[in-house]
């Protein structure tokens, strides 16, 4: 049970690329790899976090102000994240820019708050939160390879060249219909396995 909880956001019930949710920062920020491993694992610890911290207060949350206490549990692990971040990395906040305080409202967060953490216990919100937040990484990190090596040809890790591919640049896919055509073709192709194992 643990260990499904755990590992059905990352592919059965992906964030991403199955539910279709947060896809904000998923459209906007996925240029390069760098940028999407830097909001993926900024989701992944404000999306644990406040899981766990909204089961251990679950007992004791009036109902119907549930949701402003949601909203400030996960603004507080924004802001914590938000600034170890700029302490840190300060390239990569500058990057990812207002991105990092709309983590708030990301409706992946306050979706999995409301939907799991609420009504389960401290460990199994804790694994559904880490599951998910890993899922929405994967995601973002496939768009955002597929959009930074058609777009510059390159892969580019903390200033350094991962590889570099002898192919045409195609700078609209670091532009933002890229991101719409990153996200349409790996949907086609999840679809398309999706509809030959049912058939």
């Amino acid at each position: 049970m643990r260990l499904t909880t755990l590992t059905n956001g990352l592919v059965k019930d992906n964030p991403t690329l199955v539910q279709l949710v947060g896809m904000c920062p998923v459209l906007a920020i996925t240029t390069t790899l760098q940028n999407g491993i830097g909001m993926g694992l900024a989701v992944v610890v404000v999306l644990a976090l406040s899981n766990l911290l909204v089961s251990l207060c679950r007992s004791f949350t009036p109902e119907r102000i549930r949701i402003p206490i949601f909203v400030i549990i996960i603004a507080t692990f924004v802001t914590i994240v938000g600034l170890l971040i700029e302490a840190f990395f300060p390239a990569l906040h500058k990057s990812l820019g207002l991105f990092i305080p709309l983590i708030v409202v990301n409706c992946i967060i306050l979706a999995r708050a409301e939907a799991f953490a609420f009504t389960h216990g401290p460990l199994d919100s804790l694994l559904d939160g880490i599951g998910m937040g890993l899922g929405f990484t994967g995601a973002l990190m496939i768009i955002s390879l597929i959009r930074e090596i058609l777009g510059t040809g390159a892969v580019v890790l903390g200033g350094t060249t991962l590889f570099q591919l002898p192919i045409p640049q195609t700078i609209s896919m670091i532009l933002p219909p890229g991101a719409f055509l990153a996200l349409a073709l790996i949907l086609a192709v999840i679809n398309g396995l999706r509809n030959r194992k049912e058939a």
